[in-house]
């Protein structure tokens, strides 16, 4: 994450990431979706939905802006995909900092943390007013929340200060859910697909279920740190040692905790968790 990014995302709470998929990669996951008629079981996570889609969880492109901006305990909370044509109405305008316990954003000594965040990668192109997610920019530091209008919450009438980004096929829309954020309608003739991943510091949780490693087959050490359920003390790192780094572990392989005996208090970044 550089400099530049660093400054958008503490500036505005969003960034846009370019190119984090190649074409193929587009093309493979959509193919997925399209053979399993975009699959509508709710009864498990879009993760499992092929080998792809796990390779998603921690993507070297993206891996990064985790630990850069929720810590070297980040974990997955849950993933869902969006589909969207003419037909969807969309949502409203939600979140904003503090409005639950995990929404939240910080700044100290030349580090960022936030509590959930979303990583959406766009498998089709959203264009200008074709509709989707949208924000107001720098809302994450807002202490007016509750001051904005019902009738701008619901898109009922344009606001100058809500925007809605535009990304191409590949790219990934990287938000905090302390940011002010909601779903315009869909209005453009190819569908929207967006895949959202999202993301908690180690110690907390927004989703009520949580993800059963067993589910998932081989993984590398790594997501199966990150698919731990939330705790505090001795909780490993995601961040590999090069002795470790690549290896696939076997999801039913014992207690991952007992991986890793660094004392908690190495894990402590500047501060933050």
């Amino acid at each position: 994450m550089n400099d530049e990014e660093k400054f958008v995302f503490d500036l505005q709470g969003y960034l846009i990431i370019k190119n984090v998929l190649n074409t193929d990669e587009v093309a493979e996951l959509n193919k997925i979706i399209d053979h399993d008629n975009r699959i509508e079981d709710k009864t498990r996570p879009m993760s499992l939905w092929g080998e792809p889609f796990k390779r998603l969880i921690d993507h070297p492109h993206i891996f990064p802006y985790l630990i850069e901006l929720l810590g070297p305990n980040v974990r997955l909370d849950h993933d869902y995909a969006i589909f969207m044509d003419l037909t969807k109405q969309g949502g409203r305008l939600h979140g904003g900092p503090d409005v639950v316990g995990d929404h939240w954003y910080k700044y100290r000594d030349g580090v960022m943390r936030n509590g959930l965040c979303v990583v959406s990668y766009c498998l089709s192109d959203v264009n200008a007013g074709n509709g989707g997610f949208a924000c107001i920019p720098a809302s994450h530091k807002t202490n007016f929340l509750k001051s904005v209008p019902a009738d701008a919450r619901r898109f009922e009438r344009p606001a100058h200060y809500v925007v809605q980004p535009t990304a191409r096929a590949g790219d990934v829309i990287f938000f905090t859910e302390a940011l002010i954020h909601g779903t315009m309608r869909w209005r453009a003739e190819h569908e929207r697909r967006s895949l959202l991943y999202k993301y908690s510091p180690g110690h907390s949780a927004w989703n009520e279920d949580y993800p059963d490693i067993s589910w998932y087959g081989e993984l590398t050490e790594r997501q199966k740190r990150m698919l731990l359920r939330p705790s505090i003390g001795k909780r490993p790192r995601v961040v590999e040692s090069e002795q470790t780094k690549g290896k696939r572990v076997p999801a039913r392989a014992a207690d991952t905790h007992a991986l890793d005996n660094t004392p908690y208090t190495s894990y402590l970044l500047r501060g933050f968790q």
